[in-house]
């Protein structure tokens, strides 16, 4: 086990490192120039040739990736060119709503994608398999910002249950995750239910049932737990997306997380957040995909690290 970790450890790293690499010659090939965005329009050559100057943007690009590469390795983010703030305290104070969301979406696609999922497959072949299925492709389907707006007229508008938007209590918490998990939820319950028939075909599952086993012992017991491991792979997925930020969902509601703060700095082509949103998104990403690994190992020990 100490030994798969530490593999998996440093091809994180390796990972990491391609990520920046590639986000950052990017970033540096856009046409848009960030000091005419500091500078201003009406900013004179010398004044934007001295920002330059300043920000060490004249340097060559092998130049300007090592000097990131330094600081990032003291656990320097870099300095916001409009902010002029330390990237790591602007994550920093966004990330509490980020992981918010994060979980109460994680929790709402699994709460109805497996339930979902595990109705189908023990219906399978039924009008509940199918109408399940077609619930489920709509919810893939729609549009984010659609989903979001329509809970927002129903639940906040029209019942008055929910505030329209913010953040600072469970009830503003509600409409995000719900809408999160309504998109998410029909992946969850696709892939639940042909793992779970396919499980219940194998040999132990009849073998379970002819010892007279009940049928909830022998779906709860014996089913689920192997049928499980593909779910568990995609909420590592799912850490990494949520973390990078969902900025429709984020717009719709107003809620404060990382993909605003992204979106803003795209617009004002603000490289340093850029960069370290990005950083932090591969992170989760890297970090989510270790824990999937690690839970399925803990939920069937037949797995075998290399």
């Amino acid at each position: 086990m100490a030994g798969f970790v530490l593999q998996r450890l440093f091809q994180s790293l390796l990972i990491l490192l391609g990520v920046s690499i590639i986000t950052f010659v990017l970033l540096y090939w856009l046409p848009a120039d960030p000091v005419r965005q500091i500078a201003g329009r009406s900013a004179t050559p010398q004044t934007v040739e001295n920002i330059r100057q300043q920000l060490g943007l004249d340097q060559p690009l092998w130049a300007q990736y090592w000097r990131y590469l330094t600081g990032l390795v003291q656990g320097d983010l870099g300095r916001s060119y409009l902010q002029k703030t330390e990237v790591s305290t602007l994550i920093a104070s966004r990330l509490p709503a980020s992981l918010l969301l994060m979980a109460g979406a994680i929790f709402a696609e699994l709460l109805i994608g497996l339930s979902m999922g595990i109705i189908a497959a023990l219906r399978r072949g039924t009008t509940t398999d199918q109408s399940l299925m077609i619930i489920s492709f709509i919810g893939v389907s729609a549009p984010q910002f659609v989903v979001g707006l329509l809970l927002l007229y129903v639940f906040a508008v029209q019942l008055g249950w929910f505030p329209i938007g913010g953040y600072g209590t469970f009830s503003h918490l509600v409409l995000p995750s719900m809408t999160l998990g309504i998109l998410g939820s029909g992946w969850y319950s696709r892939m639940m239910r042909s793992s779970m028939i396919e499980v219940l075909r194998q040999d132990y599952v009849r073998t379970a049932r002819a010892k007279g086993l009940t049928r909830v012992r022998v779906i709860f017991r014996h089913a689920l737990p192997n049928a499980i491991l593909p779910i568990v792979a995609m909420i590592g997925i799912d850490i990494g997306i949520f973390m990078g930020g969902i900025v429709v969902v984020e717009s719709v509601f107003g809620w404060p997380g990382i993909g605003q703060l992204a979106w803003q700095a795209i617009q004002r082509v603000d490289i340093p957040i850029i960069m370290g949103v990005t950083l932090v998104s591969a992170t989760a990403i890297v970090i989510g995909n270790l824990l999937a690994d690690l839970i399925s190992l803990l939920i069937d020990p037949r797995i075998r690290t290399r």
